[in-house]
């Protein structure tokens, strides 16, 4: 793409992932072993949630927005699991699924 930084990220231990890109950007990446663990949490989470008949989407949404990991039943161990995860990486993973599934695939379909 034109325009576009490209930045190599090195992780280093404490820096969680950030990047300078400049003065003021910042690159966040998540490493590929945060991404499977957090693949896996999220399945089984889900899982424990539709298990006791709760609706996985709106309790997910009310722990992502809270905080509060009661939102996340202790069924199967759920709720430790899912306090594993940091929030904001949650929410990265997100943005980027969505970005790559839904933008960009119609960027490409434009041209």
């Amino acid at each position: 793409m034109e325009g576009r930084k490209t930045v190599k990220n090195t992780i280093e231990p404490g820096n969680n992932g950030a990047t300078h890109v400049d003065r003021n950007t910042m690159l966040f990446v998540v490493p590929n072993d945060k991404q499977s663990e957090m693949s896996k949490v999220m399945s089984d989470v889900y899982k424990a949630l539709k298990e006791k008949g709760y609706n996985p989407l709106s309790q997910l949404v009310g722990y992502v927005m809270s905080g509060d990991p009661t939102y996340i039943t202790n069924h199967n161990n759920a709720r430790s699991l899912i306090t594993r995860l940091e929030r904001d990486e949650i929410i990265e993973e997100l943005f980027s699924f969505y970005i790559t599934e839904h933008l960009e695939k119609s960027d490409n379909a434009d041209k």
